[in-house]
């Protein structure tokens, strides 16, 4: 089996992610906003101040949004704008505003301090280094700031200064117990084992409940002399201190199975994943601990998990065509080893494995296969002579030992780590991915059907709290459609603006009022469905005894269509267009209209046809089972009443809008791109609009592109952009 992965004792929230947290109480209150003349815009920027404090963060967001547009030369909506972006994990939100804050005011120290806080959680130290120093030069002697700074030149390598940072902090702060954890850490990054654990001894004479300190302690009795009891001792204490994080389970996982307790590490990874139903690692090593006691079912749904979450592991597929060849899963077993061979054509331990497949299946090719793995085991032996335990690297091998009978034993130990582990750390570092990786991941996303429960913290949990951590299930902004009902939210209480619409609701001539809206509630009251009975006979009534007008049919035309009657309603708009053929809203409701029935038809022909239990968002079924050829066939006619509709109005947002999430349902990223790009041209707030377009970024494997567009549709209120955000920057 190849290792596991794992969580670093060292890693905590609080050292791993620079914390770094800016007190968001504190930044209010030393923040004074002067006198404006206008009144109105103080009290909305007091309002979303305390939407801020109530950890309401895409409310306050909002609020922040209307002052910076009344009074863009105001430094500090952009600030507080900033704080509820890097509270919601959007970091590079959250550096633009703050550079905005300080072009405005270049004298806000707290701007500095979070925008170098939240350049340093996406690895631009450099930049928070100066934003420290400006800090510095004028409250030198601040912790917080002394701390963040030692933990820079930390992650830059630069380890004397480094250690020089944290002398001037404890020289000056002596009670600071998470100084001398931090010191501790950096000591053991040296090797100074004495010197860490006398730092380690010291933080917990200070503050028995440091939580790091055990933590480096645990690592030091691990790495230092195999002591898994004591590392133990102190994992539970860390456990006891903190037991909502995940990634203690785990380590604790690996502790109690290197103790043969299987029991107890089976149970910790399980409430890890409990805690993190998301978090691939517990998955993945739950399935080898799974493997070592042979329950292949198990370990084969928990493999499966993992490349649900993350796409393409190779680490997964390999141990899970080892799961299948002990299943006697041949065929399922040579598909996942030739994914990984066509990857990493010179890696000798997929070779070798499918030469056992290939024996075990009778295939004669299985020689070609034995022999190619020894040639590379060879090759890569003679070029590693001074090799080290790759376990410790957190790799795989990559040669063969064999028995004298020609049967695999267990891997021998290589030095240098595997294309498994430089892809790997390629992806934990934040490095640059190729686009082929951003589709993946992105893919990986959509084909997952979250069934988590997480629990909320506010009652309204759509939009309160740290919305980036509620998962949902990844789709696009649905299209824009005219309706009788809405579904407001406190973030967006009012509906979409289309001037025709507005133009028609002027006239009193529909018996209901319009409104523009992509989220249409279901109609299941049933006095509001007799409602729209009684308006359909009233129109029949009226158009038996009076002289037809476009208008009548339209309005008759909206109440079939919200009863779900498509060919009726189809059929009253095309007698408005015969009566008036320039009729925008008519082309623009029949669009919806067509769509909506060939949306209704490839449902129920869904539920006629097997499935294979996967939510398949980057090709909704306009027919299912069909070519992507057929599809475009069968939406010809939806696609001309969009263009008539642009032709008739070319000014109108939503149809380009429209068109972009059709374009992007059949596929057609690069026109659904450039619909897209006409929509925000034409209304550049337009948040569902940047959410699609980052969706279509992320479907062609721009994450730069996608994470910028996504941010700014969070930036407007679309709720799910900070969990997508959050899962494609992991």
């Amino acid at each position: 089996m190849i290792g596991v992965y794992s969580h670093s004792l060292l890693t905590n929230p609080m050292l791993s992610r620079f914390i770094i947290r800016i007190a968001c109480l504190a930044a209010l209150l030393s923040c004074e906003m002067p006198t404006h003349a206008q009144i109105n815009t103080d009290q909305v920027m007091q309002v979303g101040r305390n939407a801020l404090y109530f950890e309401d963060y895409m409310l306050s967001i909002q609020y922040f949004n209307q002052v910076i547009a009344a009074k863009p030369y105001l430094a500090q909506p952009y600030f507080f704008r900033a704080i509820a972006k890097y509270n919601l994990d959007d970091f590079r939100g959250a550096v633009a505003d703050a550079s905005k804050a300080l072009e405005q005011n270049p004298f806000l120290l707290d701007a500095y301090e979070l925008r170098a806080v939240a350049n340093q959680n996406i690895g631009n130290v450099e930049d928070a280094l100066n934003d420290y120093d400006e800090v510095l030069g004028t409250l030198p002697e601040n912790r917080v700031i002394l701390f963040n700074k030692a933990l820079a030149y930390q992650e830059l390598k630069r380890y004397d200064e480094a250690a020089a940072t944290f002398d001037a902090l404890l020289a000056t702060h002596s009670g600071f117990d998470g100084g001398y954890v931090g010191r501790a850490r950096l000591r053991l990054e040296q090797k100074d084992t004495v010197g860490a654990l006398a730092d380690v001894e010291k933080a917990l004479d200070l503050n028995k409940r440091s939580v790091n300190a055990y933590l480096i302690r645990a690592d030091v009795a691990i790495n230092s002399h195999r002591d898994y009891a004591a590392a133990l001792d102190d994992m539970n204490e860390a456990i006891r201190l903190q037991p909502k994080y995940p990634g203690f389970y785990i380590n604790r996982a690996f502790l109690r199975h290197n103790l043969d307790d299987y029991y107890g590490a089976l149970s910790d990874y399980e409430y890890a994943i409990q805690l993190d139903p998301e978090d691939y690692t517990g998955y993945f090593n739950r399935a080898l601990l799974l493997c070592e006691v042979r329950d292949f079912d198990k370990a084969l749904a928990d493999l499966n998990k993992v490349l649900a979450l993350r796409g393409t592991d190779y680490r997964a597929l390999y141990n899970r065509a080892l799961v299948l060849k002990e299943k006697r899963d041949f065929k399922g077993a040579l598909a996942d080893i030739n994914t990984i061979i066509a990857a990493y054509p010179n890696l000798a331990a997929g070779y070798f494995l499918r030469s056992e497949i290939r024996r075990d299946m009778g295939d004669m090719k299985a020689k070609e296969d034995f022999d190619r793995s020894l040639a590379l085991a060879r090759g890569n032996k003679a070029g590693n002579s001074g090799r080290n335990d790759i376990r410790e690297q957190g790799g795989q091998d990559s040669s063969i030992k064999t028995s004298s009978d020609g049967n695999s034993t267990e891997p021998q130990t290589a030095g240098e780590p595997t294309p498994f582990d430089k892809d790997f750390e390629e992806i934990m570092r934040g490095a640059a991915e190729s686009p082929d990786k951003v589709m993946a991941r992105f893919t990986s996303l959509l084909t997952v059907n979250d069934n988590t429960n997480i629990e909320q913290e506010f009652i309204n949990k759509s939009i309160r709290g740290r919305v980036q951590n509620r998962n949902v299930s990844i789709s696009y902004e649905p299209i824009f459609t005219a309706s009788y009902y809405n579904s407001p939210t406190e973030l967006r209480p009012n509906p979409e603006y289309i001037k025709e619409v507005d133009e028609i609701n002027r006239t009193r001539a529909l018996r209901f009022l319009l409104q523009v809206t992509n989220s249409v509630p279901s109609l299941d009251d049933e006095d509001q469905i007799k409602r729209h009975f009684d308006s359909v006979n009233y129109y029949n009534s009226y158009l038996s005894s009076h002289k037809p007008r476009a208008i009548d049919y339209f309005g008759r035309a909206m109440d079939l269509l919200t009863l779900r009657n498509y060919d009726g309603s189809i059929a009253d708009f095309n007698r408005a267009l015969e009566l008036t053929p320039d009729f925008t809203m008519a082309y623009f409701m029949r669009g919806i209209a067509r769509l909506q029935k060939l949306e209704s038809e490839a449902e129920e022909s869904a539920k006629t046809q097997p499935g294979d239990g996967r939510i398949h968002q980057t090709a909704p079924a306009i027919m299912p089972g069909a070519s992507m050829q057929q599809r475009r066939a069968n939406m010809t006619e939806v696609m001309a009443d969009i263009d008539k509709v642009i032709e008739l109005s070319p000014e109108m947002p939503v149809a380009y809008y429209n068109k972009g999430v059709i374009l992007l349902q059949l596929q057609d990223y690069t026109s659904a791109l450039k619909a897209l790009n006409r929509a925000i041209e034409l209304k550049p707030d337009f948040g569902e609009a940047y959410y699609n377009r980052g969706y279509v970024y992320y479907m062609l494997g721009d994450s730069s592109k996608g994470s910028a567009d996504v941010s700014k549709a969070g930036e407007l209120g679309v709720v799910p952009s900070y969990n997508l955000l959050k899962r494609m920057n992991r």
